[in-house]
C-alpha cells in the first residue's frame, strides 16, 4: 500500500469525525469492528467453500470457511444496519458522507 492510501477504517474515521460527539462516540467503535470484519470477509470469500468427498464426489460438505463466512456476514450486517439506523435518524452532511463511504465496500 502507497503511504498515500488511506486504509478503510482511515476513510471511515474521517467521515465520522465530522459528526456530533454523541454520535461519533457511538459509530466510532463500530466502524472499527466493520472494517475488520471487512478484511476478514475478503480473506473467507477466497477460500473454497465445499469440499467433495474423495472416494465419492457427489457428497459434499461445506468447509470451516464456508460456516466463518456465513456468521461474519450476519455480524457485519448487524453493525453497519445499527450504523446506518444511527445515521438515518440524523438529516446532516456528515451523516450523508459516512453513510455513502459505508457503501463504498466491495467484496
Amino acid at each position: 500500500m502507497a503511504k498515500s492510501e488511506k486504509t478503510r477504517l482511515e476513510i471511515l474515521n474521517e467521515a465520522a469525525e465530522k459528526l456530533d460527539e454523541d454520535r461519533k462516540a457511538f459509530i466510532i467503535p463500530l466502524l472499527s469492528e466493520i472494517a475488520f470484519m471487512e478484511e476478514k470477509l475478503k480473506t473467507l470469500k477466497a477460500m473454497p467453500y465445499i469440499v467433495a468427498h474423495p472416494k465419492n464426489p457427489n457428497r459434499v460438505k461445506t468447509t470451516d470457511a464456508a460456516k466463518q463466512y456465513k456468521e461474519t456476514m450476519q455480524i457485519y450486517l448487524g453493525a453497519v444496519k445499527t450504523v446506518l439506523t444511527a445515521l438515518y435518524k440524523i438529516e446532516s452532511d456528515a451523516a450523508d458522507e459516512l453513510m455513502a463511504r459505508l457503501q463504498e465496500f466491495e467484496l
